[in-house]
């Protein structure tokens, strides 16, 4: 009675182990972001805590630089908001309401050597995207490239060169 019992645990054990094991990698396998389609919906997704990843078509956008519309590059860009400011409208003299958040970070570039590449987006209640994008010379902070993006968030139905997605 003893042996039956001990065999009929084991095979139990592997079951549900071999289960857990299972649903683990299917939940993972399964698992696809949260496509964000709207600035409110950017905003309830950071006021939330959660985490949101930003891809950018840069070919898609406006391109301008020194007040020139240029031919955007064929380049696609990511990176994740991980600091953020939200101003109501009126909160700094703004007209429009929007959320702004900013990462700069030293690469090598083929041109330029090492530089600072600074990127700053502001994401406008009208669900228009600002991007600039700056290469800054580490020890002094000169300019060597100023780019400024203008597009929209992607919602799927429209050409927004934007792509929110939250975990």
């Amino acid at each position: 009675m003893r042996t039956s019992n001990n065999v009929c645990y084991r095979i139990a054990r592997k079951i549900c182990l071999t289960a857990a094991i299972m649903a683990t990698y299917t939940g993972i396998a399964f698992c696809t972001p949260n496509k964000i389609n709207s600035f409110q919906e950017l905003l309830t997704a950071l006021k939330s805590g959660q985490s949101v990843k930003v891809i950018i078509h840069y070919s898609n956008c406006r391109l301008v630089i020194a007040g020139k519309d240029e031919k955007a590059p064929e380049a696609i860009g990511g990176m994740e908001l991980k600091l953020f400011e939200y101003f109501d409208v009126g909160a700094v003299n703004n007209k429009k309401a929007f959320i702004s958040s900013s990462e700069n970070i030293l690469i090598s570039h083929p041109r330029y050597g090492y530089v600072y590449n600074y990127v700053k987006l502001r994401f406008f209640e009208d669900e228009s995207v600002e991007i600039i994008a700056r290469y800054l010379e580490p020890k002094t902070f000169e300019v060597k490239m100023d780019e400024t993006f203008y597009t929209t968030i992607n919602n799927i139905e429209n050409d927004g060169a934007v792509y929110l997605y939250s975990d």
